[in-house]
């Protein structure tokens, strides 16, 4: 069969197949190379507390005149440690806060954060109370 024209005079038909293989190949290749880009950020997600999980936050309280307290209990820094160990025994979460009185000196506050990094406390937070400048969260009314 020979396409309109004049005898001897070459046919200008496109072959498509070429193409469409090409396609099909690239289309694959998409495919196979799109699972592996990684999707957005690493989160931790809370985990639901079950009755086996205590939840309450721990903290370690430097009272000015020495005195130790582990949420509100006295301590020792002798027994510090160990009572540390025996809290965390039984949590998967490894988070307690440390706070020191206005007066204690940063080296005590700083000995007792080493002594919760020594009991196996991963991560010890800083808590620090409201000063009188911070005042209360209700917006203050200026006089125009």
């Amino acid at each position: 069969m020979h396409a309109m024209g004049k005898p001897g005079q070459a046919v200008a038909d496109i072959n498509v197949v070429p193409l469409i293989d090409v396609l099909l190949v690239l289309l694959i290749i998409f495919m196979v190379i799109s699972p592996l880009t990684p999707n957005g950020l690493n989160a931790q997600i809370p985990q639901p507390a079950t009755a086996e999980t205590p939840t309450a936050p721990v903290v370690v309280q430097v009272a000015a005149n020495g005195v130790l307290k582990i949420n509100g209990e006295e301590s020792s820094w002798e027994g510090l440690g160990g009572r540390l160990k025996f809290i965390f025994a039984h949590r998967a979460e490894k988070q307690a806060f440390v706070t020191g009185e206005n007066g204690v000196a940063f080296s005590e506050v700083a000995r007792a954060i080493d002594v919760m990094n020594s009991a196996g406390i991963e991560r010890v937070g800083l808590l620090t109370g409201r000063t009188e400048a911070e005042g209360s969260l209700t917006p203050k009314r200026v006089n125009q």
